[in-house]
Formats: structure tokens, C-alpha cells, sequence
């Protein structure tokens, strides 16, 4: 995933070509959030504010600058997926849904994911089984995994031995699932 960075006037200057002082000018009248450093007064722009006054100006934003918000549920119970992709789109999240482990393996390669929500009770191929082939593959292990199931606290607890990097239990509120997920994505 993306680290999110801090840019000097200078450097939001350069995408937004134009002058250092007309990035300081929209900071001054309020146009673009900043924050001043102590000592010399130097501005700093956190990227998820300076990717919010592009879009908000209809200026282009450079690949490199998206967050990806994309979460793959790897979910067997289509009630249960179905609640959880509801949640998640609502909050702007690009969603897909995986009912086994051998289509999780699909769409991990296909949409390469920010975030995978994982039951872990599913036929075939189980949770854990998933949790292990996403900590082994070069190509997948940082992906935040966030486990939710309804299986038993050791099996929890056997979750984040795993790799899980939280577990939520079944059931559980919406708002903890966005908080969870939103924490794991801000780490």
C-alpha cells in the first residue's frame, strides 16, 4: 500500500504547476488545508488534503498520489457478504466478493486489493489456508487482512498467529467493521 506523504509548497507547486506562492495564497484564504511548521512558519500539506483540493478543483490527480480503498470479502454466507459490501461501498470503498478460497486467489491477482475481509469457516479451502497463501506470496503479503468470523476466540487468537492483522467477531456492528477497517488502512 501507498504511505502517504507530507508535501512542501514547492512540491504541490510542481503538480499543480503553478508558483510555490499561489499554493501559500490558497493555503492563506483557506482554499487548501495546511499546516504551518513551529519555528520558521513553514506550510506542510498532508496528501489525502492535497488529493481532496485536486478533485474539489477538477484538477487531474496523479496515479501515484490515489489511495487505493479497494476491499476484497472473502465470504461464503451470501447474506453476510452482501451486509458487509453494503457497508463498505457506502463508505466509498471499491468492493468485490469471493464465496471461496479459490476465487479469492483470483480476484487477489485481479483488483490487488488494499484490504481482504476473511471469514474463516468456508468450504475447500479454509481461512486459514487463505491467511497463509497471502503471508507467504511475495506479491500479496502486505495486504491488510481483517478476519471476521464467528469462529471460537482460540480460533481467533490462531487468526492473528496466522497473520491476520485484527480480528472482528460475528456479529458485530457496522460501525466497528468501518473503524476496524479504516484503522488498518490508516497504519
Amino acid at each position: 500500500m501507498t504511505e502517504l506523504k507530507v508535501f512542501t509548497t514547492g512540491e504541490a507547486a510542481k503538480y499543480c504547476g503553478v508558483n510555490f506562492r499561489t499554493i501559500i495564497r490558497w493555503i492563506e484564504r483557506g482554499r487548501l488545508k495546511a499546516y504551518k511548521l513551529p519555528g520558521r512558519g513553514d506550510h506542510r500539506i498532508k496528501q489525502e488534503d492535497f488529493v481532496e483540493f485536486l478533485r474539489e478543483n477538477s484538477m487531474p490527480v496523479p496515479d501515484e498520489l490515489e489511495v487505493k480503498r479497494s476491499v476484497l470479502v472473502i465470504e461464503d454466507q451470501p447474506e453476510m457478504a452482501a451486509a458487509i459490501r453494503r457497508v463498505l461501498k457506502r463508505a466509498g470503498y471499491e468492493v468485490e466478493v469471493a464465496r471461496d478460497g479459490f476465487m479469492a486467489g483470483t480476484l487477489l491477482a485481479q483488483m490487488k486489493p488494499s484490504l481482504v475481509t476473511l471469514d474463516l469457516k468456508m468450504p475447500g479451502m479454509d481461512g486459514f489456508e487463505v491467511l497463509r497463501f497471502i503471508r507467504s506470496s511475495d506479491e500479496f503479503s502486505q495486504i491488510k487482512v481483517l478476519v471476521v468470523s464467528a469462529e471460537t476466540q482460540a480460533s481467533l487468537v490462531r487468526a492473528t498467529e496466522t497473520g491476520a492483522n485484527s480480528v472482528l467477531s460475528k456479529p458485530f456492528r457496522n460501525e466497528e467493521l468501518l473503524e476496524r477497517v479504516e484503522s488498518l488502512l490508516s497504519s
